[in-house]
């Protein structure tokens, strides 16, 4: 209702919202749906039975094949047969058969093993359909069937990726309970997490009894710790921690050269970073698609312009392709220089490796960028990118969403998440950053706000890039009294502002005690 209302608030905000309330109504039904699935929220379990029909080990329903989400009555299929057939459907990727299947087979009378569950559960959480994973999971625990770490760890993943901490700390709580004991991995999520997030002290809390149960850091923690204080600034303190690497004896792996890499690149070091590059390729580690993508970024940034194309051309030469977001950043980058005559060359020799599918999103991100016209409408992007034969994924869609919102073009963003939902894939933080980004450039606060309001109001909790992006909003608006509000509810929320943020903030006070 608050987001209507916001929404509503300003006359030009009305051709939208009817969008808004579509797409956030979608969201709202399929939560309703599942959760009518899974009214018991307490994990008390009952005694894991066989997964069998009652009366007959054998059931009278069918086949090798899934037609409209029936399968046709050819042959009697075990319960066995039936959960051999959820996994593969699973590990195929096929998740709404799979989920037709388990529909039809609790029909039965059948229900699942703990395999079946626990690949029901992964491939949910793996194409961000969270909330269904999760009432797969009451589902298990319900039954009895008592989850291992490794499935914990996989429903951690996928609520901490949609921002979800209240599910969270849910699923930790049932670990407590179960006094099953946190892993490696299960450290390693949460600090991913916290540092993505933005999250300085809650990274170091978990470090801390990461250490006290027993795990030493490594290569991937030291990497974690040294982009947490390069996210806040303090990137000579990111550059102390190879000290403590060098005293433990441990070698350099590409995980940390990445962070190197994008740390000195984050603070215009470019010639610092490309030392450190080229120091790992003379240590025989191949440089994969991120830490290209990295260098590719920090030289747009900085505006050197021919470095962006020699790095573009090397990637190539070594047969890595860019990922559809790092090519956005390369024809903004270029675009805003009038340098369109680079675009060409950079899609050519894409067009000349062999790429097509990928070609296929490479094309449609040119002309949504230079506006030709073309792909206007978010389903003419999405029915040319099926008729390629290329995979609709979650980071597709946001990769489409975020060419709209950086022209600025609100209307089809929203069109984009949409369909996104269409498809049966969840709404999570990141597309809804890329909304607000949307709405900051085109100078519409009052829906950048609703949507973050939106995203309070759903459980998912806000991160650094959700702040930063709202402050944006109010400070291409002209309303800078209101950035140090919303500074100040990031650092209460337990976010560490980035340099972003810092030096909007510090415009944002100096106009206001001008204006004073």
């Amino acid at each position: 209702m608050e987001l209507q209302q916001m929404l509503l608030s300003r006359p030009h905000s009305l051709p939208v919202f009817h969008k808004f309330s579509s797409l956030f109504q979608f969201s709202f039904n399929h939560h309703d749906k599942h959760s009518q699935h899974t009214a018991p929220t307490s994990y008390q379990s009952l005694n894991c039975k066989s997964a069998k029909h009652p009366d007959s080990e054998l059931v009278n329903y069918s086949s090798n094949t899934i037609h409209g989400n029936t399968i046709r009555n050819t042959q009697e299929l075990s319960c066995d047969t039936y959960n051999e057939m959820l996994c593969e459907l699973c590990e195929e990727r096929e998740i709404d058969d799979a989920m037709a299947l388990l529909a039809q087979m609790e029909a039965l009378g059948c229900r699942p093993n703990s395999t079946s569950y626990a690949c029901l559960i992964t491939g949910l959480g793996n194409v961000g359909r969270t909330l269904e994973a999760d009432a797969i999971f009451q589902e298990m625990m319900i039954w009895g069937c008592r989850p291992k770490i490794r499935l914990f760890n996989a429903m951690l993943k996928s609520c901490l990726k949609k921002g979800l901490l209240e599910l969270c700390d849910k699923v930790l709580k049932t670990m407590d309970d179960l006094r099953l004991e946190r892993n490696r991995k299960t450290f390693e999520i949460l600090i991913e997490y916290h540092v993505s997030a933005g999250r300085l002290n809650d990274t170091w809390l978990v470090i801390a009894e990461m250490k006290k149960n027993g795990y030493s850091p490594n290569s991937y923690v030291y990497s974690k710790i040294i982009d947490i204080y390069r996210d806040n600034g303090m990137w000579k303190k990111a550059m102390g921690v190879l000290g403590e690497v060098r005293e433990m004896g441990m070698s350099l792996d590409r995980r940390l050269y990445s962070s190197i890499i994008d740390t000195f690149g984050k603070h215009g070091e470019l010639g610092d970073a490309m030392e450190v590059f080229d120091k790992m390729q003379e240590e025989g580690i191949k440089p994969d698609v991120k830490i290209w993508n990295s260098l590719i970024r920090w030289h747009c940034k900085f505006g050197e312009y021919d470095g962006v194309l020699n790095l573009f051309d090397r990637m190539l030469e070594q047969g890595v392709y860019p990922d559809p977001k790092i090519f956005l950043t390369i024809i903004s980058t270029l675009g805003e220089q009038g340098k369109w005559d680079g675009i060409q060359r950079i899609f050519e020799n894409m067009k000349g490796k062999g790429q097509e599918k990928s070609g296929a999103i490479y094309a449609i991100l040119v002309d949504i960028y230079g506006q030709y016209g073309k792909f206007e409408n978010a389903e003419d992007c999405v029915h040319a990118l099926r008729s390629e034969g290329v995979q609709l994924s979650p980071s597709i869609f946001c990769v489409l969403a975020n060419a709209y919102a950086q022209q600025g073009l609100c209307e089809q963003t929203v069109r984009v998440l949409q369909l996104m939902e269409a498809e049966g894939i969840e709404t999570n933080l990141v597309m809804l950053n890329v909304l607000i980004n949307g709405f900051a450039i085109a100078g519409r606060h009052m829906e950048a706000l609703a949507i973050y309001h939106h995203i309070c109001e759903s459980g998912i909790t806000p991160d650094v890039v959700t702040y930063s992006t709202l402050m944006k909003a109010f400070t291409w608006s002209k309303k800078f009294d209101q950035v140090p509000k919303i500074y100040s509810e990031m650092e209460a929320s337990g976010c560490s502002p980035d340099r972003k943020a810092r030096e909007m903030l510090k415009s944002a006070l100096v106009i206001l005690e001008q204006r004073h």
